[in-house]
Formats: structure tokens, sequence, C-alpha cells
């Protein structure tokens, strides 16, 4: 399994946390939004990983998409709930149809 997919595995379980309505809703506030940067952070490098083993990249670019506009309340857990599930597919996909085997490390 690549870096990359256990990646997508990883933020998309903290997404399905951040969804918990009252939950990950505090948790938002209480870091500043610190937490949505955070998610930020790890889906670009989720991407650059998942683009360089020539993986399908809708999960992190979703991701990308929600920390932007997950401050907005009832949007940011609809968006928590659809990028979770996303990311959790897009791990469960290995490389696209015809792609180099990606590299190992080791």
């Amino acid at each position: 399994m690549s870096i990359s997919r256990i990646l997508k595995l990883i933020s998309g379980l903290c997404e399905l946390c951040l969804a918990i309505p009252i939950i990950g809703g505090l948790f938002v506030i209480g870091t500043g939004y610190t937490a949505l940067w955070f998610m930020f952070m790890l889906h670009l490098i989720t991407l650059v990983l998942s683009l360089y083993n020539q993986e399908p990249s809708y999960g992190p670019v979703a991701g990308m998409i929600t920390s932007l506009i997950a401050w907005i309340p009832f949007v940011g857990w609809i968006l928590h709930v659809v990028t979770g599930i996303l990311l959790l597919l897009n791990a469960a996909q290995g490389p696209k149809y015809g792609a180099r085997k990606p590299p190992r490390y080791s």
C-alpha cells in the first residue's frame, strides 16, 4: 500500500471525525480554525503523492475544497461527510489502469 493511500485513509477518518455534529464543530472553533488549515495541507500533500503515484486524486481535491468552505456551519458538516466517504473510497482504489507501478518506500 502506497503512502498516498495511507494518507487518504487517515485524512478520510479525520474528515469523518470533523463531521460529528457538535464535537467536530467545537474542535474546529476551539482550535481557531487551525484544524481546517492543517487538513488543507494534509490534503495538498496527499494530492501531490497521488499524482506522483498516478492514483485517482478526486478525494484530496474534494478535501481541499472542503477545508476552504467548511467554516460555514451546515455546509461544512455535509462537506466533511461527503469528503470523508470520497477519501475512503479513493483509498480503496489502486493506481489508474495502465499506470506505472508506484515506487516502494522502504
